[in-house]
């Protein structure tokens, strides 16, 4: 069965469940299942979100030896979750599809307030900078990072697999009057890697460093000649896609 999940992170310590806490989402969705199939139910996201990130288009899997209909299994789902975390549909899939390993691409969105203060109750998902953007100088530098590249900049030393090259579709920056919306498409990420892209741009935009240093610190695999990481509490994972859309 595949689930289409939101979550609001801020007090959870990520997506992964962990030995030194159950304050993960993904612990918390398996401890509902067991509760509700009387044995435990290991689920799978299309990734691992860190601590404090979001949700609108989370997409998991899991095993269900239940009788029980789609309806009835979100409905059981949604009445013990906590209420910041919601499954929008379940839904029976092939047995052989997982959420990650057959997982095409993603979109996350950043948001970012250029003001002062941002609305009350938008304060918990918006980096607030209190400061003017130049958008074009950061449309410029994301336009380098768009295509086929090696990342290695753009990610943390936990993140580093065997190969750190990876493809975006596309880096869009929408304004909101004092709000910037950051959209990054792509077929995969690394860790960290939507955060630094994101601070690396915030340099630009503040005059820190210019357009044309975003495809040089890209050249030198190196982390120290990108931008800082942004805070957690800014991002989105919006959509996962796959090859058959499964919502």
């Amino acid at each position: 069965m595949a689930l289409l999940l939101q979550y609001d992170g801020s007090r959870y310590d990520g997506w992964q469940r962990q030995g030194n806490t159950g304050n993960t989402i993904q612990g918390k969705l398996e401890s509902v299942l067991e509760k509700m199939t009387g044995r435990y139910q290991e689920i799978h996201g299309s990734g691992r979100t860190d601590a404090g990130v979001h949700a609108t288009g989370q997409v998991a899997n899991v095993h269900l030896d239940t009788e029980m209909g789609d309806g009835e299994v979100r409905d059981y789902l949604n009445r013990y979750l906590p209420e910041d975390i919601l499954v929008l549909e379940a839904k029976q899939v092939p047995k052989r599809f997982h959420s990650r390993l057959l997982a095409r691409g993603k979109t996350y969105t950043y948001w970012v307030e250029t003001g002062q203060r941002c609305p009350v109750f938008q304060r918990k998902y918006i980096d607030v900078l209190g400061q003017s953007l130049d958008v074009a100088a950061m449309e410029e530098a994301a336009s380098s990072l768009v295509g086929t590249h090696d990342f290695t900049s753009f990610c943390t030393a936990q993140g580093k697999k065997k190969s750190a090259v990876r493809t975006l579709q596309e880096i869009r920056i929408v304004r909101h009057s004092s709000q910037l919306e950051f959209v990054l498409s792509g077929d995969g990420f690394l860790y960290n890697m939507v955060r630094i892209l994101v601070g690396t741009l915030v340099e630009v935009g503040q005059g820190k460093r210019a357009a044309g240093s975003v495809a040089s610190a890209m050249e030198a695999r190196n982390r120290q000649e990108a931008g800082y990481t942004a805070p957690a509490k800014g991002l989105f994972l919006t959509r996962v896609a796959y090859d058959t859309e499964i919502f």
